[in-house]
This record gives structure tokens, C-alpha cells and sequence, in this order.
């Protein structure tokens, strides 16, 4: 009966062994997830604040353009207006050779 005791103290014993070396491993594995848990947490901020980038980026450049339409009509208006002033000196110099 003492060996089987002893054979039974033993395997207690490595049973205690086995589950105290389980404890420590998921322990570190549940470390690791919490490092990776807070890497993709950082990600998610990063690629959050790009998205916000590309936005306020999106914006500055519709108004850009809508600045450079107002411009290029503008400066059509300019370049209408100057054409019909030389053609109006034109005239007048044609009037007055011709007098």
C-alpha cells in the first residue's frame, strides 16, 4: 500500500508540476496578447488620424480647385475686357488715319 501512496504522491506531484508550468505560459501568453491588444489599439489611432489627414487633405484641395475656377474666370472676364479695349484703340486708330 506504501507504494502505491508513494506512486500516488508522486503523480499529485506532477500534476501540481504540470499545472503550475500551464499557470506560467498562459500567464506570458496573456501578456503577449495585451501587448498585442495594445499595438492594434495604437494602429487603429494611427490609421484614425490619417483618415483625418486624407479628409482635411480632400478639403484643401477642393478648395483649391474651386479657388482656381474662380481665378480662371476671372481672369478670362480680364482677358475679354483687354481684348475689346484693343480692339476699341484699334478702331479709334483706324478712325483717325482714315480722317
Amino acid at each position: 500500500m506504501e507504494v502505491k501512496l508513494g506512486r500516488l504522491e508522486s503523480l499529485v506531484e506532477e500534476i501540481g508540476e504540470t499545472v503550475l508550468a500551464t499557470t506560467e505560459t498562459i500567464a506570458r501568453l496573456a501578456d503577449r496578447v495585451d501587448a498585442l491588444t495594445i499595438q492594434v489599439q495604437q494602429q487603429g489611432h494611427q490609421v484614425q488620424q490619417q483618415g483625418y489627414q486624407i479628409f482635411a487633405l480632400s478639403d484643401a484641395v477642393q478648395t483649391l480647385a474651386e479657388s482656381q475656377s474662380d481665378s480662371l474666370e476671372r481672369l478670362t472676364q480680364l482677358t475679354d475686357t483687354l481684348q475689346k479695349l484693343v480692339d476699341a484703340i484699334e478702331s479709334r486708330s483706324k478712325i483717325r488715319k482714315g480722317s
